[in-house]
């Protein structure tokens, strides 16, 4: 029996923990050998056998200030964690998103010992700023698993790592394809005026809430100003059910608050069209066939970067994969109720605007196919850099 293959992996966000799960599912399935996990990562990775170096929570930091606030902590978590991933010598090293921790890690395996396979599992966002990251990368990453398709012609022409696109979960999300197909079913039946069903999606954090809520519910009251008759509903997180439901008491319009994930696809199934924060929730609602404005409201902080170092052309998912505008955008100064409430009203009724952007969303869906599924097709290049080498 072939030895068992030992994986350095470090996912610090629940979504790369979760990649990472299913990666190895389907490496121990595909090689049909033990994998021993060394790492860091949280709940889904400790039910595939591993046992975390640290609470990944320290690295799932979001913002300047909290990263700041915990920079002594972190410089420590990177020292320890690279140290005791070149004592346990892994086959094959992966890092899932969390780029500003994973590269610090990763830089100094690859210092003490080039020998170590290391992958990057998401790429970071090269394509949006900081470009010169991508050409850096080659000296410490030898293969990036790609999740979005337009990905590795970018690492490419930045002269960054070798790439492949696996694919998105989304992508292959059983309940999101539900709601495609329900909304393909309903789209013929569809009439202008009638009660309409109107997503609501102020964002996924607290302060990102607090933003966009004030304009979000002005929004809705002039869409009942102007005469559309529709019933508003709230999908939530639990980390902003409670703040959802203390600001929304504000909005002229009483939405119907919803919890769980199988509400919030039943919701998308449902739906005739959304008004939603930028975020990758615009490409679930994409994939899932729901005409939307995407929305924004930045931090100060935010907003200078955004100004000042951005290179993309589109803040929005669905647009960069379509190669195109499919997408309305609204951000800062120019998000403001009188535009997104007639933007809505072009969207939810049978209309010019919302057939093109459903065309458009067709287009992204078969960018996005692959014929294997991300955990096998990611699966299949790290076996062979665990068992190649960096030769592969």
């Amino acid at each position: 029996m072939a030895n068992p293959l030992k994986i350095g992996i470090i996912a610090g966000e629940e979504s790369g923990d979760i990649l990472g799960a299913d990666l190895i599912a389907a490496l121990r399935r595909n090689s049909g050998r033990e994998v021993q996990l060394v790492g860091v990562g949280g709940s889904h990775l400790a039910a595939e056998g591993l046992v975390s170096l640290f609470d990944p929570s320290e690295i799932a930091l979001m913002g300047i200030s909290a990263i700041l606030s915990k920079l002594p902590r972190l410089i420590s978590l990177i020292g320890k964690t690279a140290a005791y991933l070149l004592n346990e010598k892994p086959d094959c090293l992966v890092v899932i998103d969390s780029p500003d921790f994973c590269h610090r890690v990763v830089r100094k395996v690859r210092a003490a010992n080039p020998s170590i396979p290391i992958i990057n599992y998401i790429c970071p966002s090269v394509w949006a700023w900081r470009p010169g990251r991508a050409a850096a990368m080659r000296a410490y990453i030898d293969h990036v698993l790609a999740i979005l398709p337009f990905e590795p012609q970018v690492l490419e022409e930045l002269k960054g790592p070798p790439a492949t696109y696996v694919g998105h979960r989304l992508a292959r999300d059983t309940g999101i394809l539900n709601a495609a197909a329900n909304q393909a079913k309903l789209e013929p039946l569809r009439e202008i005026g009638g009660m309409k069903t109107l997503l609501v999606l102020p964002g996924s954090r607290n302060s990102e809430v607090k933003r966009h809520a004030p304009v979000f519910g002005e929004t809705l009251g002039l869409l009942k100003q102007r005469g559309l008759e529709f019933r508003a509903v709230v999908p939530v997180t639990p980390n902003v059910e409670n703040s959802v439901r203390a600001l929304v008491q504000a909005w002229p319009v009483t939405p119907e608050i919803v919890t769980g994930t199988e509400a919030k696809l039943a919701a998308f199934a449902n739906a005739d069209a959304a008004l939603a924060a930028s975020g990758t929730v615009t490409l679930e609602l994409a994939l899932a066939g729901v005409p939307f404005i995407s929305c924004y409201k930045f931090d100060a902080v935010a907003k200078f970067i955004s100004e000042h170092f951005v290179t993309s052309w589109t803040a929005s998912l669905p647009n960069l994969i379509a190669d195109m505008p499919v997408v309305p955008e609204y951000y800062n100064q120019f998000l403001r109720a009188p535009m997104s409430a007639r933007q809505i009203e072009g969207l939810i009724n049978p209309s010019p605007v919302r057939f093109a952007m459903l065309e458009g969303f067709s287009r992204i869906r078969a960018r996005m196919a692959t014929d294997t599924a991300p955990g096998d097709k990611s699966a299949e290049i790290v076996l062979k850099f665990a068992t190649g080498g960096r030769k592969v």
